[in-house]
């Protein structure tokens, strides 16, 4: 119980809700306390004093089949799965994922280690946390974006300083006179008719825009996407479009978004191939150690594991110690160095043919702002075919660029955008690359480090990209960019269960370098 209204109390305290005895009791036997505490905006409560009579509310409007409101659907969305998770359906062949020996021809004994890091945070934080380095950074997000939309974006004529528009306004009225502005988001939110409202700033003014639901021949598909999505505060996009007559509104006409319409990967010239895994979760009572074991007898016997030269662990591949509230009576190992000692002796049972490229995430023992520099000398120094960078780092294998990102921004993208849920967080990293920024929204889940230079910026559109943090799996291509969620190798936690979500553990993403196929092999 204590462990439990640890992970509740956290939640409490992060939506400012204050509560009594009573109501702390009626929590602790509820099964799914967060996803009712989702509820609360539904009912009109956003923070305060939570009472007996509110939660009762809350919980009514949590269940499937409201009677007061006689309707058969679940109420608002689901952003965790809540029901029995379905097997992965994957073709087999001789016990095994189907997989062409053609496609993964290369042998990876046969070439030599070719990691090239384009950025990494580590050795190069310059901030001190002062408001004009916070403005320095968010300066460069968007002098570095706005480029990106110039460059790919097919804007209908020059962009403007916000500040001239607002003076100039009359000039910009009617569909004949657009006027064109690239901006940061501020405060997004939906209307009462489901329109979108949100204010764009410049480094001269803002103003406030409106992106209206169109119906009959002007209706348009991207712009009933992106109101139905939202937006994300701190975005950086174009919009075109006139002033009302009083110059308070922009009806915005076009939105344009920083990423091209199809990226053209590289290839290695060598058919060696790359697996992919995240959140090991080592020193947790839930590490499936059994499925571990098996991964790595598959990496000494099998054909395909012959063509991996790298394995890149994308974060929190230990559990850490004081991560969160309770998580002590959840570890096996609360020796956090004990916990990286041992990972290390792990790694060495893989074969020697494959070097590890570690970066961190929020359970690992670095600071927890974003981006993080990578481990220190202490923990370093027990590993021995390792390549160390932080998080996030864009590096090159043989060419093949690749961005590994450990995720923990997708917890903002899901509580600010209507479309990514938890159980598709893929759609998360879409929107990344969409925005060409990973966690575009200051002041949110995610810490960040107001760096001189954003350093989450998407710079270069990557061949891969891969991203950990949240136990799924999925693996798909995205305007020409392959998108990997890596697996974990934990299985459910406490927290996990209290949400109703099921992880998919125990899949080992292997892409080939040069062909670009994948397969995902499954050990659980």
């Amino acid at each position: 119980m204590t462990a439990k209204w640890g992970v509740i109390s956290q939640e409490l305290m992060k939506r400012g809700i204050l509560v009594t005895t009573g109501v702390k009791q009626k929590l602790l036997t509820i099964e799914h306390p967060i996803q009712v505490l989702e509820q609360g905006p539904k009912i009109g409560f956003q923070r305060g004093m939570l009472t007996t009579e509110l939660l009762d509310q809350m919980i009514l409007e949590s269940k499937p089949n409201n009677e007061q409101k006689n309707i058969s659907q679940p109420i608002g969305r689901t952003i965790a799965p809540i029901k029995d998770p379905e097997p992965v359906k994957i073709q087999y062949r001789n016990n095994l994922p189907d997989w062409r020996e053609k496609d993964f021809s290369g042998i990876a004994t046969d070439v030599d280690n070719d990691i090239l890091v384009h950025y990494d945070i580590t050795g190069n934080s310059t901030t001190e946390g002062k408001m004009s380095h916070i403005q320095a950074c968010f300066n460069d997000r968007l002098n570095s974006i706005r480029k990106m939309i110039v460059k790919n974006s097919r804007l209908p004529r020059k962009p403007q300083e916000i500040g001239r528009l607002n003076t100039e306004y009359r000039r910009y009225q009617g569909y004949e006179n657009l006027a064109v502005a690239i901006g940061l988001v501020n405060e997004p939110r939906h209307t009462k008719n489901g329109h979108l409202l949100f204010a764009l700033e410049d480094e001269t003014g803002e103003m406030n825009c409106l992106l209206t639901i169109r119906q009959g021949d002007d209706r348009d598909r991207m712009h009933e996407q992106v109101v139905q999505a939202g937006l994300m505060p701190d975005d950086v996009l174009g919009v075109s479009g006139s002033f009302s007559q009083t110059g308070d509104i922009f009806y915005v006409d076009d939105l344009f978004f920083p990423m091209k319409d199809r990226h053209e990967k590289q290839a290695a010239q060598a058919g060696i191939s790359a697996a992919f895994l995240s959140d090991i979760h080592l020193g947790s009572k839930t590490f499936l150690e059994a499925q571990w074991h098996k991964m790595v007898r598959w990496f000494h016997t099998d054909p395909l594991a012959k063509t991996i030269k790298y394995l890149v662990l994308s974060g929190d591949c230990v559990d850490g110690v004081g991560i969160y509230p309770g998580q002590d009576k959840e570890l096996a190992i609360p020796d956090f160095y004990r916990q990286y000692s041992l990972f290390a002796q792990m790694l060495e049972e893989l074969p020697d043919w494959v070097e590890c490229v570690m970066l961190p995430g929020n359970h690992d023992a670095v600071r927890p702002a974003e981006p993080q520099p990578t481990f220190g000398k202490e923990i370093q120094q027990d590993y021995n075919k390792t390549t160390f960078v932080g998080n996030p780092c864009d590096f090159s294998l043989h060419d093949v660029r690749i961005l590994s990102y450990h995720g923990k921004s997708i917890d903002d993208f899901v509580a600010g955008l209507r479309t990514v849920t938890y159980a598709e967080p893929v759609e998360a990293m879409r929107q990344m690359l969409r925005r060409r920024h990973l966690a575009p929204q200051w002041g949110g889940k995610t810490p960040l480090s107001p760096e001189v230079e954003d350093g989450l910026v998407i710079r270069e559109v990557p061949d891969i990209f891969v991203t950990g943090h949240v136990h799924g799996h999925a693996c798909m291509d995205f305007r020409g960019t392959t998108l990997i969620c890596s697996s974990t190798w934990q299985d459910q936690t406490s927290y996990q269960k209290m949400l109703g979500f099921q992880p998919k553990p125990c899949m080992l993403t292997v892409v080939n370098l040069q062909s670009h196929e994948t397969t995902s092999i499954p050990f659980a």
